[in-house]
């Protein structure tokens, strides 16, 4: 190129922090990206290694000085633009054309020159990660994550050109050139910059990648992140499931304990330095078996997630933009740093308000399961398949089945209906891509491959919460389309029944005013599994079988009351940030003796009862020697949630609450346990199920802040039926007038004692005329469950305006 200019734009190594986002056609989005975090965020304490890039015009300079423009325009001319049959005979030829190149003798100066000073700052021989950064002269600002190739751990300037020369052949992989077709790049005018850091030791450490939202709803007050031991190489390959943490903005921002959720990932493998070789054809790194004692260990503390999400959201707030970052942890000095950060497209990019619920509406065989991304149902045609090289198998439409899949698989992924995948987490490589194409996809199954049958019809449903399942046969399902933006909600508050916190965050972009009930049972027999009581007196447990299981569960919990608590507050604080800071009106544990008895250890501590339904449940238990202990863990519990988390939005209600009087015990209870009514704007609310709490409704307001009808219990002990009985269930209807007397009943002493009152039930969304009848009465609020919500908004909204003429007509 001969002299070159002293200019930015024809420098062939620009440091870090020489550059910023206004540099990208000058060094790519990633290293520009770079650059700006140095320059800007450090000094809000964000560490980010330091390094070179290599520039466009460096590239340029390599092609022009090795006469390759023209060689490489005329093999990409012959390339087959219908069916891409020669596609890898040409990335093939290409590649090795670069590969036979020389640098030229500026670069290697200036590497030199840039290598030498990077080492003065680490140390001799600093060992460097070397990452592509493509731009596109007449698209900057387009995205090329993913497509070109990567090498960590490379020590000494050899291996350095060597990487860079690697690097720029990786621009016409298969992948590569696919993806600029696709996209509409012109053939041969992207360049390549190439970013030179120093690695962090995380090989020793952790890493992992940080969402400034939630990746599969895209809900916007969520910082997800994901963290392994070792290289983050493993979850970005989908080798390993991680260990997953929410953490709430607003709680965040406020200076509560922002952290509502923390999974516990199986890590199986860590990817790890090799010291046999440093050589790019021998590979760097390795991957290890993940020692057992850190499998089950979680690769970050507390304080290390509200660091990073503090980070996270510095971020975030400087781009103006949702961002994926990827962060890494020194094993030495147990510093984390950000390595990358890019804004998030996924969820960016999406504009319409065009919601679709999906319903299975027949369950055949389970397969397989794993975790769910995205929300939709789908069926087809099963193709197992071990390599890209096999897409040739592979059909439109079909659901792919592997492993795992990493970049090479972009140029078929576009042809299938779903992903099945026995390895990865929801920011895998598997759950990225098939977020950008919007198909479904279940990944980290384990035994996808095993269990399915090459060729068989299968059914893959993600609209059961964060777990996909995969299922034999060609089922049935609904979908329902509604465009939210067209939805009003109508004067009378219009709630939600929840019970799953997985979806939670989903449910949230549902026109709603809150929560009306979020059942404790579902996470309790499904999350917690264990009878309170069994964590309480865990120590003189005498079922050994109980024990063991409860050792199992609560491996990474010293003490077994602390799981119980945690786990709870943390499902509760999901739902309670989904939808704050609406309210959530969280019902206390109402199972009967024989489903507690169903729970780990509990048969110890249940009676056996003739009929449950009316027995041993709700308040009654509370205050009861036999489980007062458990009422005081499902209380601690509640407590965090509302006053370490922050999320005072919660609210509390107490279920089948026979008289006035045990009424006042559980209130005075919880009281003792540190829940005391209007103290941080503390709610508690009374289930209206029992024909007493009607009739004494106006004494159970002096203890209770608001009513909630619980119409099915109130029908039951109203007409005598048991609505577990197939028998007589035909008898059971809540239209009738005797009920309807009691709810009216109710909605009268609520309005005279000026306190709220609302209904939870199926009757308002199946029945217009039921839905007429609870407006008339002026009840304040109807809950409904999820796939109800639509119609009963509308039937409400009829009743409203029904009430509205006759009101004019008087």
């Amino acid at each position: 190129m001969g002299n070159i200019i002293d200019s930015k734009f024809e420098k062939l190594i620009l440091d870090f922090n020489e550059v910023g986002l206004n540099d990208v056609p000058l060094v790519g989005g990633k290293n520009a990206s770079l650059g700006e975090l140095i320059n800007v965020l450090k000094s809000k304490g964000i560490r980010v290694p330091d390094g070179f890039a290599l520039t466009s015009f460096a590239y340029w300079d390599f092609i022009s000085s090795n006469k390759l423009k023209e060689p490489i325009r005329n093999i990409i001319d012959k390339l087959d633009k219908k069916d891409f049959l020669n596609l890898e005979t040409i990335s093939y030829t290409i590649r090795e054309l670069i590969l036979e190149s020389k640098l030229t003798n500026n670069t290697i100066k200036e590497v030199h020159e840039a290598y030498q000073k990077l080492c003065s700052k680490y140390g001799k021989l600093c060992d460097v990660a070397i990452r592509s950064s493509a731009t596109a002269e007449d698209l900057p600002t387009a995205s090329f994550a993913g497509q070109h190739q990567s090498f960590l751990n490379v020590r000494g300037e050899s291996e350095i050109l060597n990487a860079i020369l690697h690097c720029y052949a990786s621009l016409y992989t298969e992948r590569a050139i696919k993806y600029r077709f696709d996209k509409g790049f012109d053939r041969t005018n992207v360049a390549l910059s190439i970013g030179i850091q120093k690695m962090v030791r995380s090989d020793k450490g952790a890493s992992g990648i940080c969402f400034t939202l939630e990746p599969d709803s895209g809900f916007s007050d969520i910082i997800h992140i994901a963290g392994c031991w070792g290289l983050g190489e493993n979850i970005v390959q989908g080798t390993v499931n991680p260990d997953e943490y929410y953490v709430f903005k607003k709680t965040l921002i406020s200076g509560k304990n922002p952290i509502i959720s923390k999974k516990l990932g199986s890590k199986e493998k860590t990817m790890i330095y090799s010291e046999k070789s440093n050589h790019l054809i021998n590979h760097s790194v390795l991957n290890i078996d993940t020692p057992e004692k850190f499998k089950v260990k979680y690769v970050l503390t507390n304080e290390e997630i509200k660091q990073l999400a503090g980070w996270a959201l510095s971020i975030e707030n400087h781009y103006k933009l949702p961002m994926d970052i990827e962060w890494a942890k020194d094993g030495f000095t147990n510093e984390i740093f950000i390595v990358q950060a890019r804004p998030e497209t996924t969820h960016s990019n999406k504009l319409t308000a065009i919601h679709i619920d999906y319903k299975l509406l027949e369950k055949g065989n389970r397969i397989t399961h794993g975790v769910a991304v995205g929300n939709k149902i789908t069926s087809g045609k099963a193709r197992i398949l071990h390599s890209p090289s096999e897409a040739g198998k592979l059909e439109k439409g079909d659901i792919l089945v592997t492993d795992l899949t990493n970049p090479d698989w972009d140029i078929i992924l576009k042809k299938v209906s779903a992903i099945v995948t026995n390895k990865g987490g929801r920011t895998s490589h598997a759950s990225i891509v098939a977020r950008e194409l919007g198909v479904s996809a279940v990944v980290g199954t384990n035994d996808a491959t095993i269990n399915i049958i090459d060729g068989s019809e299968i059914t893959i449903s993600c609209a059961e919460g964060q777990t996909g399942y995969v299922y034999s046969g060609k089922l049935k399902w609904q979908e329902n389309e509604f465009d939210l933006d067209k939805i009003k909600l109508p004067d009378t508050k219009v709630m939600m029944i929840v019970a799953d916190p997985d979806k939670a965050f989903q449910l949230s972009f549902y026109p709603n005013n809150g929560i009306g009930l979020m059942r404790l049972e579902f996470v309790i027999s499904n999350s917690i599994q264990i009878h309170p009581m069994a964590l309480v007196k865990y120590d003189t447990l005498e079922n050994n079988e109980a024990k063991k299981k409860i050792d199992a569960l609560t491996i990474d919990y010293p003490d077994k009351e602390e799981y119980f608590i945690d786990k709870l507050s943390q499902a509760v604080g999901v739902i309670a940030a989904a939808f704050y800071p609406k309210e959530v009106i969280v019902r206390m544990s109402d199972f009967k003796t024989n489903e507690y008895a169903n729970l780990i250890g509990g048969k110890e501590f249940e009676p056996e009862e003739e009929n449950p339904m009316i027995g041993f449940r709700g308040a009654s238990r509370y205050y009861n020697d036999r489980y007062k202990e458990g009422f005081r863990l499902e209380c601690e519990a509640m407590k965090r949630v509302r006053e370490e988390m922050g999320l005072s939005n919660v609210k509390l209600m107490i279920p089948f609450c026979r008289t006035v009087d045990e009424g006042k015990k559980v209130i005075e209870l919880m009281n003792s346990f540190g829940l005391k009514r209007g103290v941080n704007g503390l709610e508690i609310y009374m289930m209206v199920e029992i024909p007493s709490n009607v009739l004494q409704g106006e004494e159970f307001a002096n203890y209770f802040d608001g009513f909630s009808i619980g119409s099915n219990d109130l029908t039951q002990l109203t007409l005598g039926i048991d609505r577990d009985s197939g028998i007589i269930n035909d008898l059971f209807d809540e239209r009738n007038n005797s009920v309807k007397q009691l709810i009216s009943l109710a909605i009268k002493k609520a309005k005279k004692k000026g306190i709220k009152i609302g209904l939870c039930g199926q009757a308002p969304s199946d029945f217009p005329e039921f839905a007429s009848f609870l407006v008339d009465e002026g009840i304040d609020s109807i809950s409904f469950n999820p796939d109800a919500l639509f119609k009963g908004i509308e039937n409400i909204t009829i009743s409203e305006k029904a009430k509205t003429v006759k009101i004019g007509a008087v």
